[in-house]
């Protein structure tokens, strides 16, 4: 069974608005774009940790309306999130090293 999520958001690179739509087939999920609602789809450049995340959460609202989202979905999509490295935050200060 397929399972196709979609929703709307902003390029980090542009800020333009596209459509993102993701489809889980044989246990691979597979991430696409387009800018326009008449253009192809289009794999993006980068999956970013923020689309993992849209992704739970339409997984777990289709998951308690009963919708074809299985526990082995939501388990492969938190899996995916917990391997992924939070990006390094900066705390204001600058430290010069000497060589």
């Amino acid at each position: 069974m397929s399972v196709d999520i979609q929703w709307t958001d902003n390029d980090p690179e542009t800020g333009e608005k596209r459509f993102v739509c993701v489809e889980r087939f044989a246990r691979e999920w597979t991430f696409r774009v387009r800018f326009r609602r008449r253009e192809d789809w289009a794999k993006p450049a980068q999956v970013t940790r923020d689309m993992w995340e849209m992704l739970l959460d339409g997984l777990e609202r289709r998951y308690h309306r009963r919708e074809g989202v299985s526990d082995e979905d939501l388990k492969a999509v938190r899996k995916q999130l917990a391997g992924m490295k939070p990006p390094p935050e900066f705390d204001g200060e600058v430290t010069e090293t000497k060589v």
